[in-house]
């Protein structure tokens, strides 16, 4: 058996010869073991020093072909909690504190800035509206006579297709395929309950399965590829504003005059020109499509990196709306997220500290009835965007923006 000092030097230095790739070190150590050759490796070809990168300690035998590929060891996010935020949602209430991991000073503060605001007026109600994970392939077809006849084969057998999908898979059930038609191309959308994952992968599977099974019963039905975009996966569109994807989330509450003045030193009336020439005049002049919104992205990738979400989806799972009224002296003020994807088991889900921050919130694992911890997970994050909307307008009302950067974003100590 070769020392490891050894091992280390003749595996670096294949690896810098091209002898073989960095995945192939697995092939010769156990998990750990790979990681530290690994990174001695990459040490030796930037030359650079990764003591920081290696000293995180995690179990690399459980994250092999789960969670990444060529690891070398980890990367520290601090990790904070805002709240307490009140929530009276159909499957989370109470109080909750939000773990956020995030290297932006201040955010976290804002958002229990603003959850202090919404606790003092009774909470946040949140209600989820829809559910249902997507896949979108895409078909062609020789003609449009061709399309025209499986518009019309497609619902009249939707049965048989749905038997073949949820054969994948013990949790996913098959809500409704919609179709797209763009000359002799056919986008479907097939819609999927998921339980308490996110979905992804169970929807990919499954429709991969509905696909073959569409082809070989409708001659002349080409699958392109199994995902056309209609999805829509990491992009910002319209189909998931209009029609969602994973969760669409409502939250809303009404802030007092004199808690506005307490906690924000402003009032409804303020905050509300701000959200209307910021978020809605400001947003539209610039051309957005579905980011009617101050700073839900900031909030979302906070979450979703503390608790093990799939980060790219921030960019779907932030698209939204904040609106607000003047009712009298008070603030009325709700977010639409249309497509907020989360789960709680799979993933990123499992690694231990993701797992932790999850069970700060009482949604580690699964759920019974399954899918209530991701809807319950889903109402808190819709909260927490709400104190986050709520504390930057206000911020931006009273023109403490800068300030509150200066004082807890900028140490530079």
């Amino acid at each position: 058996m070769i020392e490891l000092a050894s091992k280390k030097d003749v595996l670096a230095k294949k690896a810098a010869s091209g002898q073989i790739g960095l995945h192939q070190i697995d092939n010769e150590a156990e998990p750990d073991e790979a990681v530290e050759i690994r990174r001695y490796a990459v040490e030796k070809l930037s030359g650079s020093t990764l003591s920081a990168i290696g000293s995180v300690r995690m179990d690399y035998g459980a994250i092999k072909g789960r969670n990444a590929e060529n690891v070398i060891g980890a990367v520290p996010i601090p990790l904070g909690v805002a709240g307490p935020v009140s929530v009276k949602g159909s499957n989370a209430s109470g109080n909750f504190y939000v773990p956020m991991a995030t290297t932006e000073g201040a955010l976290i503060a804002s958002v229990s800035r603003g959850s202090k605001a919404i606790t003092a007026s009774g909470g946040a109600t949140v209600r989820i509206l829809r559910d249902g994970m997507t896949r979108g392939p895409a078909f062609v077809f020789d003609s449009i006579d061709d399309v025209d006849r499986f518009l019309k084969w497609l619902p009249a057998n939707l049965d048989s297709i749905r038997k073949v999908a949820e054969a994948t898979t013990q949790h996913g059930k098959l809500e409704s395929i919609s179709s797209y038609v763009l000359g002799n191309n056919v986008f479907l959308r097939f819609r999927y309950k998921t339980g308490d994952a996110m979905g992804m992968n169970m929807a990919t599977v499954a429709t991969e399965a509905a696909c073959t099974a569409i082809e070989r019963g409708f001659n002349g039905a080409r699958l392109v590829a199994i995902s056309g975009n209609m999805c829509s996966d990491k992009k910002q569109s319209m189909v998931n504003s209009l029609e969602g994807r994973g969760k669409t989330v409502v939250a809303e509450a009404t802030i007092s005059d004199a808690i506005m003045r307490d906690v924000f030193n402003s009032t409804a009336q303020k905050v509300h020109e701000v959200n209307l020439r910021k978020n809605w005049a400001g947003s539209a002049r610039a051309g957005s499509a579905t980011q009617f919104n101050a700073h839900f992205a900031n909030v979302v990738a906070a979450i979703f990196a503390a608790t093990g979400q799939d980060i790219a989806q921030v960019v779907e799972s932030s698209s939204g709306y904040t609106w607000t009224e003047v009712r009298g002296a008070s603030l009325y003020i709700t977010v639409t997220m249309p497509s907020l994807e989360v789960g709680t088991v799979g993933g990123g889900t499992s690694l231990p500290a993701q797992r932790e921050s999850l069970s700060i919130l009482g949604v580690a694992g699964p759920g019974n009835p399954s899918g209530s911890n991701a809807a319950k997970l889903a109402e808190i994050i819709s909260a927490a965007v709400l104190a986050g909307e709520l504390n930057l307008l206000a911020a931006l009302a009273s023109r403490e923006l800068g300030r509150a950067h200066q004082k807890l974003g900028r140490n530079k100590a």
